[in-house]
């Protein structure tokens, strides 16, 4: 079946910078667009950044734009989200996600998530 397991968040200051990963199994993964959301605390689900499968296509949420970046490496099946200027709002916990269906921004269509990995950033 198809897994999505992320790994690379924590506990940063203000300003500082983390790369989320997301590995893939159980597709083809370079069949398939990915895709980053987050929920933060009292929030809900918000997207954040998708890529196309060949890398070519990305999209940004307003919030995050300039200083995310999303990017892909089809030979490891892995998803990247490189986070700079990290803000104390940009605290939630960041799902990687993808699916075949039609989705929107607030992730309903969205097939398949991962579990998720923590970001913490302190003022």
């Amino acid at each position: 079946q198809v897994q999505l397991v992320e790994s690379g968040g924590g506990l940063v200051q203000a300003g500082d910078s983390l790369r989320l990963s997301c590995a893939a199994s159980g597709l083809t993964f370079s069949g398939y667009f990915m895709a980053w959301f987050r929920q933060g605390p009292g929030k809900g689900r918000e997207f954040v950044a998708s890529i196309g499968r060949t890398g070519s296509n990305t999209n940004y949420a307003n919030s995050v734009k300039g200083r995310f970046t999303i990017s892909r490496d089809n030979a490891k099946n892995t998803v990247y989200l490189q986070m700079n200027s990290l803000k104390p709002d940009d605290t939630a916990v960041y799902y990687c996600a993808t699916g075949t269906r039609v989705w929107d921004l607030s992730g309903n269509g969205i097939e398949y998530w991962g579990k998720g990995t923590q970001v913490t950033v302190s003022s």
